[in-house]
């Protein structure tokens, strides 16, 4: 598991994929979701090393690459 320590730092998630850990928040609650279904869960923020769309996973789920 990663933590606020490895922010900045190449890790992989439970997936295989590899990118760049840019957060990890450990009550997130996703403004997507209506008001009534929100729950804050720990989460972890990565971004792909060349660029593109960041994707969220549990923190538990990321290591480091």
């Amino acid at each position: 598991m990663v933590t606020a320590e490895d922010i900045g730092r190449r890790v992989e998630d439970g997936a295989g994929r590899v990118g760049i850990l840019r957060d990890v928040i450990p009550d997130y609650e996703d403004p997507a979701g209506l008001p009534g279904e929100r729950r804050k869960r720990p989460t972890a923020f990565l971004w792909p090393e060349g660029g593109g769309r960041e994707w969220l996973v549990p923190p538990e789920s990321v290591k480091r690459a």
